[in-house]
């Protein structure tokens, strides 16, 4: 009878769901697409896609998550990027399981999902997911060589302090997957921070602006655009500013796919402009 106790408690423990908090938006987006979306118990203020994710348990924001608030969800597993280490240390102390994710550049957010993926026994679902990212990379390949792009993050309209994407995000890894280059140029980690004098200097052929809340900010297309087409640089006089507004441009998650598509019709408009 021990025995037959055992082995039903052993079934059942293995047959438990998870009980996950998700530490930023990439990680709870990739949980979802695994399939795992139910099994999430927590996770930050940020965390709003899919819509589902809006009415789970908030454990803080995506640099100041609350430990009282985690340990209180009682999760079976805590998934984080590497700003939160403190938060691993604290948590691994406590006896509660931990998993740390770079996102960071394209090899890193293919490696975490398959990490994952195995981790929380979803691989055929990873493996799906990182194949529609190696076809979306596919995609952006040879539709024109060789051009200097500047990928501006966030809004602004005095151009006085721009952040760009350097060497050492995934936004850099697209650039030089479509046989492209970064026209910043540095090896300095961290997002770049430019004025306009810095800005002329890269002189980009293409400027992509990420602007996700834009609209939260009422901010309209021609504002953000119009400073851009002032400076002598080679994208405004071929008129090639363009503006992604959508909120995944930010997100390193399984809907890296949906940026690669944004990008692959940037660049298809580019190519068909009169002066190019």
């Amino acid at each position: 009878m021990r025995e037959i106790f055992i082995i039903i408690s052993i079934s059942l423990f293995l047959g438990a769901s998870e009980r996950i908090v998700a530490l930023s938006p990439a990680i709870n987006e990739i949980i979802y697409a695994l399939g795992l979306g139910s099994e999430i118990v927590g996770n930050t203020e940020y965390c709003n896609y899919p819509k589902e994710s809006i009415s789970i348990a908030k454990v803080g924001g995506y640099f100041s998550p609350s430990l009282e608030k985690i340990i209180a969800l009682k999760p079976s597993i805590v998934i984080m990027q590497k700003n939160n280490y403190r938060v691993s240390k604290r948590l691994k102390q406590l006896g509660v399981d931990t998993e740390i994710v770079n996102i960071d550049t394209i090899n890193n957010i293919r490696d975490s999902i398959l990490g994952l993926g195995t981790r929380l026994k979803e691989e055929k679902n990873a493996k799906k997911i990182v194949e529609q990212i190696n076809q979306g990379i596919e995609s952006i390949k040879g539709i024109v060589k060789n051009r200097k792009i500047l990928i501006v993050i966030g809004h602004n309209t005095s151009l006085k302090r721009v952040f760009v994407a350097g060497q050492n995000l995934y936004f850099n890894d697209i650039i030089n997957e479509s046989g492209n280059q970064n026209a910043f140029k540095s090896t300095r980690k961290g997002q770049p921070i430019l004025n306009i004098e810095n800005i002329i200097a890269t002189n980009p052929d293409i400027v992509i602006l990420l602007a996700h809340n834009m609209r939260e900010n009422h901010v309209i297309r021609t504002d953000l655009i119009e400073p851009w087409l002032k400076l002598p640089i080679k994208a405004s006089k071929s008129n090639s500013i363009y503006i992604i507004d959508k909120e995944y441009s930010g997100i390193p998650s399984d809907r890296l796919v949906l940026f690669l598509r944004d990008f692959r019709e940037i660049l298809r408009n580019y190519r068909e402009k009169p002066s190019i």
